[in-house]
Formats: C-alpha cells, structure tokens, sequence
C-alpha cells in the first residue's frame, strides 16, 4: 500500500449533516471556519434598489437545509495542487443538490466518491451527485471513481416492534448508467496519488463498543430479515497534515468510534492523531457510554473532534466538559481549513 501524502492543509465543505446554525463563532482556535450569516451577506447578490449604505443582500434562500445524513466534499492541498473527493452524498437527491448549489460548489473538481457505509441516510444522493460532478465535462472526461463495499445489502433497517425497512441504496448497475466508475474495495488502499486513505474492515477491540444495535438487513433469496449489527462493510477515511498529525473521517462509526480511530492511527505508521470528523454514533447511547467513549478519545489526544451527523448534544456536552476548546460542531453550510 502507498504512503500518505504530506499535506499541506485540508478543506472541508459540508454539503449535508444533520444540524445548521450559522450563527456561532467557531470554538476552536486550531479551525478556521467560514459559512456564517456574515459571510453570506458579505459575498451576497448586490442590491440594485436605494437601501442606502447597503449594497448586498443576505437572502433566506441562499441557507443550506440541514437533512438527516451526511455529505463532506474535502480537498487534499499539497504545493498548491488540490485533489478533491466527496465523502457520502446525503439522505436524497434533492437535499444534495439544493445544498450543493446554494454553496456554488464546484463538483466538477471532484475525482473520486467514497460511501462509509451501505445506509440510505449516506448513499441517498449519490446518483444526483454524480451527475452533478459529470455535467460540466466534456463527454471524453474520465468517469467519476464511486469506491464501494462489494458486500451491498439488499436493504437494511431497525428492528422495532417489527422490522422496519429502509430505502435501498443504489445498485452497482445503477452508479454506472449514472455516470460511475465503480471500484468495489474491503481492503485498505489509497486514493488520488496517496492524498487520502481508505480502510479495509475496522477491527473491533473496544469492548463496550458493540455495533448498531437493532440493524437488520434483508436477504432477498432467503426472503428473511437477518441479524445484522456488526456493519461490516463500514470503512473510514483519512489523509495526513504536516506539522500537525492524521484526520480520520467517519461516516456512522456503527463499528465504533474508539475502534475506527484506533485503526486510524494504527494505519498512520506512528503520525499522531489531529483531528476526527464526522459522526459518532452516540445520539441513542447511555451515559455510561458516552462518559467511557470521551475518555478513550481524549487518551487518543486528538487536537479537534469535528463532531456531527449522529453524534448527539449530549455526547458534544460531555466532549466539550472533558475536552474544553477541542469540539467543533459540523454544521451544515459550513467550510473548516485545518
């Protein structure tokens, strides 16, 4: 497996996640953080009518929509070359396009999809997304990389009282007739020259951390429902920033965060850990829980904990306690540099 690339700095765009507020200042120091109200007006549409000293508008449907899942576009930056993928796509199309757009971001500078893990609330937007990244290029241009789990459920769902579906996530033949080049991986590799890795299965070692509970998934030739809280196909992302340490993006962490971090830092080959983004997965865990997770995430000794998606207020309460100044809340329309 190639190295890492030495990043020079890092951005992320969050195009889709579970909360907005474009209001707060950002808690930490080490984060520079743009999206705000503010900056919204500032670059906002100029006024032609007499408003008097203002010249730009702040317009309501200039906002993202925060939706339940989770999209980042994040560029890699080394010697002013920038190399760009898209983390997850969202719930829906529409979510992702209507944000997308609203953020003028330029998807045609995305070379390469990665899906953390086969649940609609990730996968959602994925077939709009790529033909938003294909619809300024010409038709010669090579086809988008969508990096996919060979191991696609027919679908998944809950277990309640009953089992509960979800939508399915789109096919293998689907991402193609989109405009997809599939690459079906379970092993760790690295993507764009070594600007970011990917992982293989995430090892479970922390005790506590148990998997999704309730996760079913259908088997269409048995016709059954099936046991399914392991989440196996779930893998993570992470790239390595000079001077400061490897930043891992998880999509659910159903394998646990602890454990995904863990194997984060034990793939970066004694590069400390920086930063991890994304979400936790503790919105429906207990106190014990939470209290055990934030303390083996402080011994890891991550500088920002860019938390999101399913991570929870409480467990962003007991972070920000126990870890003061390193929470960074990911909000929806929001673009951090690390």
């Amino acid at each position: 497996m190639a190295e890492l690339t030495e990043l020079d700095s890092l951005e992320i765009l969050v195009i889709i996640d579970n909360e907005l507020d474009p209001i707060s200042p950002c808690p930490n120091e080490a984060v520079q953080q743009t999206g705000s109200l503010k900056d919204m007006g500032l670059n906002g549409a100029t006024i032609t009518g007499d408003r008097g000293e203002a010249k730009r508008e702040l317009r309501m449907d200039g906002i993202c929509c925060s939706a339940h899942g989770l999209s980042l576009m994040i560029t890699g930056i080394k010697d002013n070359h920038r190399r760009t993928m898209l983390f997850d796509t969202g719930p829906e199309e529409q979510a992702f396009e209507r944000n997308a757009k609203r953020l003028q971001a330029d998807l045609s500078t995305i070379e390469a999809i990665h899906l953390s893990h086969w649940h609609r609330d990730h996968s959602g937007g994925m077939l709009r997304a790529i033909q938003m990244i294909n619809e300024p290029k010409p038709q010669s241009a090579e086809a988008v990389a969508v990096d996919l789990h060979p191991d696609r459920p027919d679908f998944r769902g809950i277990m309640a009282t009953e089992p509960i579906s979800m939508e399915a996530d789109p096919s293998f033949d689907e991402v193609t007739r989109a405009g997809g080049k599939v690459q079906r991986n379970d092993q760790a590799h690295t993507i764009l020259g070594g600007t970011f890795l990917v992982s293989g299965e995430i090892p479970r070692v922390t005790p506590y951390e148990v998997g999704l509970r309730r996760g079913i998934r259908f088997d269409a030739a048995k016709g059954t429902w099936q046991e399914d809280t392991v989440v196996r196909d779930e893998r993570f992302v992470m790239c390595k920033l000079k001077d400061k340490g490897l930043v891992m993006f998880t999509g659910c962490s159903h394998a646990g965060v602890v454990n995904a971090t863990k194997n984060a830092v034990e793939l970066g080959k004694g590069t400390p850990l920086y930063a991890v983004m994304g979400g936790f997965h503790l919105a429906d865990a207990d106190a014990e829980m939470i209290a055990k997770t934030t303390a083996d995430l402080k011994a890891l000794d991550a500088k920002v904990l860019l938390a999101g998606h399913c991570t929870g207020w409480r467990a962003k309460f007991e972070i920000q306690s126990q870890m003061p100044g390193r929470l960074v809340s990911s909000f929806v329309g929001s673009k951090f540099v690390l």
